[in-house]
């Protein structure tokens, strides 16, 4: 594996930490340093500061070279004796192939080619955070951040040739998707330079501005506007020119989801292998959606009609997408409520846990241009080295569309005890290889997420019998997630299909559910973790329960669960029944 950078200093994280076989020390520090110059932008939010002048490879020939090299770093891994590794090496070894394996089986799905997305998931997004995310410490950072704006007219060119080469070979996507697409790069065209997130990358300040040369800044900062004005700008437009002229006259309207592309279902396969961390039937995996929808369906009519009177499920759920009295009026009502539960779960979690994280989490507003088309929040992971906290995003698009029923949930799920306390406390356990610290499963990042909802009703976190029904409305949405990735996926459901089934059997309003529905189709298989790994880890704290009896507690429990990183659910069963053995045969 050669490369021009393999000069430079070693990676500044562990990429071996906690292994003992010389050979996957070897393997993991060259897998990792790859990784790194490969996604140079990952790197610096990670405090790898090599490749700060960087960005990713998009091209056709850069594709090909990384799936050489996925196949190279697997063949080295299949070389490994298992049998002289120890317990812990064998199962870094195992999660560090399925990671290949899962990577190269999604070379079937060629996303590069067709997946147009509009919110979090697009090149503005993209390109925004870069700037957003560089480090601000010197004058170098500030001359690798001109270089790395010189460089996104070409990715977003590279990203245009990506999608014709798609278009020729029969890939595209779907039409709603891809007008949505053309509607965000609209808002950011036209929006005055202030406005335009990429445009604002030079103004804030640098570290050490007072040592910098005289009119050094005033030449970077016109040097970026001048690259973002006359390179940037025009990529856009031939990225919106696209869009609109050859991908939108061919873009699919009946089956949007990978259902409607001829290598789908290997596609979704890869997809399955990829979030869930193990292969499951899509049949299978649909059947289990239909039936824990049953239990939600009955729960949230029960509380319904003790909380309103209404007489069935669907009155309920037309109470609570209807009465304006449960929805917010203003931005400040929604920054303040998702404020007041962070504290307040900030204050209970000492109560439930052995292990809390040094990182702090704060409260954010997620970015205007992107807040029309994004979900309802989502959670940014704190730098390793302590320069940024975690950050919990809300979104304030709309007021009126944001459900007051809905706050405590998404605050326990994106913040803490949810994604915040199991990144941030993966991020800080000692000796673990890097790839298991920043990377991980899945269906256990967001099946803990979504098993920490429950877990706030023990928390005493809850504060009215509305907002249990909000808990509710969100586990009937992650169950609903199951039916609906699957129906557009395997079995041909249409986009009116999956919103439809999502009105019935939801309380989220039609703007989330066109966003969530639009979200499950560019991102096959992602929307399976959430329940699937929430019912693992609920099935394993029973077991736990019942083997262990009095000896059990639910601080020794969560220890276990987060004691190894974001594994997979078949290691984290493994984990959980040593514990549990190891626990019974104790004095």
């Amino acid at each position: 594996m050669s490369s021009a950078h393999h000069s430079l200093a070693p990676s500044p994280i562990a990429a071996a930490a906690g292994v003992d076989d010389a050979a996957l020390q070897r393997l993991l520090t060259d897998h990792w340093d790859y990784v790194m110059q490969t996604s140079p932008t990952w790197a610096t939010q990670l405090g790898d500061h090599r490749f700060d002048d960087q960005l990713e490879a998009r091209t056709a020939v850069a594709r090909d070279a990384q799936r050489v090299a996925r196949n190279e770093y697997l063949a080295r891994a299949k070389q490994l004796d298992q049998t002289k590794l120890n317990a812990r090496d064998q199962v870094t070894l195992a999660l560090f192939e399925l990671d290949l394996e899962s990577s190269i089986a999604s070379d079937a799905c060629h996303f590069e080619e067709w997946k147009v997305a509009a919110g979090g998931g697009s090149l503005l997004s993209e390109f925004s955070y870069m700037v957003e995310a560089h480090p601000r410490t010197s004058l170098q950072d500030a001359r690798n951040l001109l270089a790395r704006a010189s460089k996104i007219a070409g990715a977003i060119d590279d990203e245009i040739a990506n999608l014709q080469r798609g278009l020729h070979n029969g890939r595209v996507a779907g039409k709603e998707s891809i007008t949505r697409a053309i509607a965000q790069l609209d808002q950011a065209l036209h929006a005055d330079d202030a406005h335009a997130p990429m445009l604002e990358g030079m103004t804030a300040p640098f570290a050490d501005e007072a040592q910098w040369p005289a009119g050094e800044r005033a030449r970077l900062t016109t040097a970026y506007r001048t690259i973002i004005q006359t390179q940037v700008r025009p990529a856009l437009q031939r990225l919106r020119m696209l869009f609109a002229d050859e991908l939108l006259p061919k873009a699919r309207v009946e089956k949007e989801g990978l259902a409607g592309l001829s290598d789908g279902a290997a596609c979704y396969a890869s997809q399955i292998l990829t979030h869930v961390g193990e292969r499951m039937d899509a049949k299978a995996v649909h059947q289990i959606g239909l039936e824990n929808i049953a239990h939600t369906d009955r729960d949230i009519a029960t509380l319904g009609k003790t909380l309103f009177g209404t007489a069935d499920l669907a009155a309920t759920i037309k109470k609570l997408r209807t009465d304006s009295a449960l929805y917010f009026t203003s931005a400040d009502e929604i920054v303040k409520a998702a404020g007041n539960a962070l504290a307040r779960a900030k204050a209970a979690i000492p109560r439930f846990f052995q292990t809390l994280p040094k990182a702090d989490c704060v409260m954010a507003v997620i970015p205007d241009y992107e807040a029309p088309s994004t979900t309802l929040a989502y959670y940014r992971q704190p730098r390793p080295d302590g320069s940024k906290p975690g950050e919990y995003f809300i979104n304030t698009y709309k007021p009126e569309t944001r459900a007051r029923f809905e706050m405590e949930v998404l605050s326990w799920h994106e913040s803490i005890p949810g994604h915040h306390l199991q990144i941030a406390i993966a991020q800080e356990l000692g000796e673990l290889p890097a790839f298991r610290k920043f990377g991980g499963s899945t269906a256990f990042v967001e099946g803990w997420a979504l098993y920490t909802e429950q877990l706030a009703e023990e928390m005493n976190l809850y504060s009215s019998d509305l907002d249990r029904l909000g808990k509710l409305s969100f586990d009937s949405w992650r169950s609903a997630r199951l039916v609906v990735d699957t129906g557009l996926h395997a079995m041909g459901w249409t986009r009116a299909q999956a919103e439809q089934f999502m009105r019935d059997h939801t309380a989220l309003t039609e703007t989330n559910i066109v966003n969530e529905v639009d979200r499950y189709i560019g991102w096959p298989g992602q929307a399976l973790g959430y329940k699937l790994g929430q019912l693992k880890i609920l099935q394993l704290r029973a077991r736990a329960q019942q083997a262990l009896g009095p000896r059990f507690t639910l601080p020794a429990f969560h220890e276990v669960v987060l004691g190894a990183g974001a594994v997979t659910l078949p290691v984290l069963e493994a984990r959980v029944q040593a514990w549990i053995t190891a626990t019974a045969q104790a004095k």
